[in-house]
């Protein structure tokens, strides 16, 4: 069983329980109570989105709409103890609140929606063994001169929210190995993804740290959480902006080809007017005329098209799916059964 690590705020609120929701509907699982207002807490926020992340088991992570009064319900997995979670509106964004659950036991918390106030960054990232690439649990992460402190997970994964904009150190310990500090330059309202590698006591070598900066706006829109599951389920194809960048494409549908299952198709001679499809039958097509469903930051268009409607230094990230089973639900559909191409722009 693998776990995620990440650190607690003390954000979390009991609120009145959603109406005719009981402590009982969920059996024998705990059952989990979310209020999403703005940073007064008296105003609820309808349409709000509730993203959860389970701690300790490995689940897709839920992304979903409050209701109209800004409520939201559900029932937890047996196997499931703990989970981080926060609240979106617009660009807009609660800190995050880390719960545990008990089996038949009822966990209300309220996220208040932070507006109009100086977004802080996230610091993510992994802490492997510097010799190994073995990922070291239980390392202590931490800000230096701030109270934070997050432990990697049985995967070497960690988190720190709500740290300020600016130049910081941050600190890793781990019996065993040499302690680590190093600077980080955290970018307001964005997060900045680490790889620490951390070196054996008695070994005398270099520490070993590489940096990158994530867009906030891909954050929202739930892309590296897809990322994160789908290649740990094989479930889909993604790019970021440096694959894209190191590949270097003249056109969109250039870096698709490169995915698996897909297929590069040219009415002429040349690389232009080109489209992918999906290489697998389907029911009721021949091999090689199924067609992919495309989006594009979000709202539907044709593939066919995507070359003229945007360039690929334009783009941010892409994912790409090769079937129906590989699909999140928010990508689904009849007209989706040959698989997706989803194209974020920057």
């Amino acid at each position: 069983m693998k776990a995620i690590a990440f650190v607690s705020l003390p954000i979390t609120a009991i609120v009145p329980p959603a109406a005719g929701l009981q402590e009982t509907d969920c059996g024998d699982r705990a059952s989990l109570h979310v209020l999403v207002t703005d940073e007064s807490g008296a105003l609820a926020l309808p349409g709000a989105t509730v993203v959860l992340r389970w701690t300790d088991v490995v689940l897709r992570p839920i992304r979903d709409p409050a209701a109209a009064d800004g409520r939201f319900s559900l029932c937890i997995p047996m196997d499931a103890s703990g989970a981080t979670l926060w609240a979106e509106f617009g660009d807009d964004s609660s800190e995050e609140a880390v719960v545990t659950f008990e089996p038949g036991a009822l966990r209300e918390v309220q996220l208040r929606v932070l507006f109009g106030t100086v977004q802080p960054g996230r610091i993510v990232g992994r802490v492997l063994d510097g010799a190994t690439e073995d990922p070291v649990a239980t390392a202590a992460v931490s800000v230096v001169g701030r109270p934070q402190e997050a432990q990697s997970d049985r995967q070497g994964r960690f988190a720190l929210s709500g740290v300020p904009a600016g130049e910081h150190s941050i600190e890793v310990r781990r019996i065993g190995y040499a302690s680590l500090r190093y600077p980080v330059m955290v970018i307001r309202g964005l997060t900045t993804e680490l790889e620490i590698g951390l070196v054996p006591s008695p070994v005398e070598m270099e520490p070993l740290v590489a940096t990158a900066t994530r867009p906030r706006r891909l954050e929202i829109k739930g892309f590296y959480e897809r990322k994160y599951f789908g290649e740990l389920l094989s479930g889909g194809t993604f790019f970021t902006v440096e694959d894209i960048d190191r590949r270097r494409p003249l056109r969109v549908s250039h870096m698709l080809a490169d995915a698996p299952g897909i297929r590069l198709q040219c009415p002429g001679s040349g690389r232009r007017g080109c489209w992918v499809e999906s290489s697998r039958a389907a029911a009721g097509f021949t091999p090689g005329g199924c067609e992919l469903k495309g989006y594009l930051d979000g709202s539907p268009i044709s593939v066919r098209d995507l070359d003229t409607i945007v360039l690929p230094v334009e783009v941010a990230g892409i994912e790409v799916y090769q079937g129906a089973g590989e699909l999140p639900p928010e990508f689904g559909g009849y007209d989706a059964r040959c698989g997706a191409v989803v194209i974020w722009t920057k």
